[in-house]
């Protein structure tokens, strides 16, 4: 019979614990909360393309990479004295229930956005050390990817009512912010144009988030486009027996609008230098 999660858990902090012993592992032995962050980090974003691989077995071993950086910064807290594994168990245990009245409490919600609504009213609810309540845009990490932060921004603003009706309505806010980046670059204004570019980008997450696409997933995506074409141009120039740095704009044209033919997409009219998206 296979053994429970609870008991396997088990295990992995007695693993945990034995690494960090004397007679453990060296390189765990001399590891501190910053030295894990970017591991912390990776194995989140490599548990994004597993997700994105579809394969769950890919999925299954990241997610418990992600797991084990969880027990690690736990066994860390618990050597400090700060807390252990069952005390942040606890903690989420509670604020799960807290957070659930309309599962837990009795309580009722028409649908998953009611939920979301009631979610956020009791989570600004909750004080913080000092006695004051959360303000709405607390809990975005200013660490976050910047195309992340700045949608997760707009989604808990816009859940205190600061919002546009829909994408139509802010669609006009991009090609402003696109006229004012224009006149900054032509004024050849540094700090404007890090500014106006800025205020575009995030207009722009303003309206992907309106049509319902992840900014960031889809910038993700499009990199990965690009990548793919760009290592197919690579090889039909050494195909060629030419490198892409030997080949003249022309020939990198036609070969990008080759590879752009074979994933079944109309070719365009050849783009003018930089402009292969």
């Amino acid at each position: 019979m296979a053994d429970s999660a609870g008991t396997l858990f088990e295990s992995l902090l007695s693993i945990m614990s034995r690494l960090r012993s004397e007679g453990g592992c060296p390189w765990d032995r001399e590891q501190t909360r910053e030295s894990l962050k970017p591991y912390l980090i990776e194995e989140a974003y490599e548990t994004l393309e597993a997700i994105d691989s579809g394969r769950p077995e890919h999925i299954q071993e990241e997610l418990g990479d992600v797991l084990f950086q969880v027990v690690f910064h736990s066994q860390l807290a618990r050597e400090r004295g700060e807390f252990t594994m069952a005390d942040l168990l606890a903690r989420l245990q509670e604020k799960m229930i807290r957070r659930h009245p309309h599962v837990f409490a009795g309580g009722r919600v028409a649908d998953a956005e009611e939920a979301l609504s009631q979610w956020e009213r009791i989570k600004r609810a909750e004080a913080k050390p000092d006695g004051s309540s959360r303000l709405a845009l607390a809990g975005v990490p200013a660490s976050l990817p910047a195309l992340l932060r700045a949608q997760r921004l707009q989604v808990k603003a816009g859940r205190v009512g600061f919002d546009w009706p829909g994408w139509r309505e802010a669609w006009p806010k991009v090609g402003e912010e696109m006229a004012e980046l224009e006149r900054a670059a032509t004024e050849g204004d540094a700090g404007r144009i890090r500014e106006e570019l800025g205020d575009l980008l995030f207009s722009v997450v303003n309206v992907a988030r309106l049509l319902g696409v992840d900014a960031e997933d889809s910038l993700r995506g499009a990199a990965e486009k690009f990548t793919r074409r760009f290592n197919e141009v690579e090889g039909e120039m050494r195909a060629a027996g030419r490198t892409v740095g030997e080949a003249s704009q022309e020939e990198l044209d036609r070969a990008w609008e080759t590879v752009k033919g074979r994933e079944g997409q109309p070719a365009p009219d050849r783009p003018e230098a930089g402009d292969r998206a």
